[in-house]
């Protein structure tokens, strides 16, 4: 990508993940109705936004649609800003309640992860320029302060057996 393209893409150490990317990986994982689907770095939530898209097209029923209003979409996000776009990006997309929670991704300890808290789908593509604290990395296995490492073990921990994922991760990972 030319350093002009990157810097269009770029805001701040937060990479905007183009839409046609998104659409492609949401179409290789294909979410099925009812299926959970997480984002653990949701930005404006675009991953989100897609799923319900790419889900809408697939629900023939009433009763498909409701369900893809309950207990579907689940995010989170540590920026201010970024969290309250993105709970706005949804209701305008027409997700009537987003479950984005305003919290540091890393703050849960993965050690205590429990099978229903886990999830069917994950689409991500999160922040990997940050370093994160000492006491956050207590919460993981494998204690880093390289993000890339930190919400690889977190998304791999939030998957059910048989989950699908579709996470972005820098090349140099």
């Amino acid at each position: 990508m030319s350093s002009f393209m990157n810097q269009k893409l770029r805001n701040g150490g937060e990479y905007y993940t183009p839409r046609p990317l998104i659409k492609t990986i949401i179409k290789i994982v294909a979410p099925e109705i009812g299926n959970r689907v997480y984002d653990g770095a949701t930005g404006s939530v675009g991953f989100l936004v897609e799923a319900f898209s790419y889900l809408q097209g697939k629900a023939k029923t009433i009763k498909e649609q409701a369900v893809l209003q309950q207990d579907i979409f689940y995010g989170k996000e540590k920026k201010a800003l970024a969290y309250i776009i993105g709970i706005m990006d949804m209701i305008l997309h027409g997700i009537e309640a987003p479950e984005i929670l305003h919290t540091n991704t890393f703050s849960e300890n993965i050690k205590d992860m429990r099978e229903k808290d886990k999830f069917d789908i994950i689409l991500a593509n999160p922040p990997f320029s940050v370093k994160e604290r000492p006491e956050v990395q207590q919460n993981f296995d494998i204690r880093t302060s390289e993000t890339a490492f930190l919400f690889l073990q977190h998304f791999i921990k939030m998957l059910k057996v048989g989950g699908k994922a579709g996470v972005i991760i820098k090349n140099t990972f």
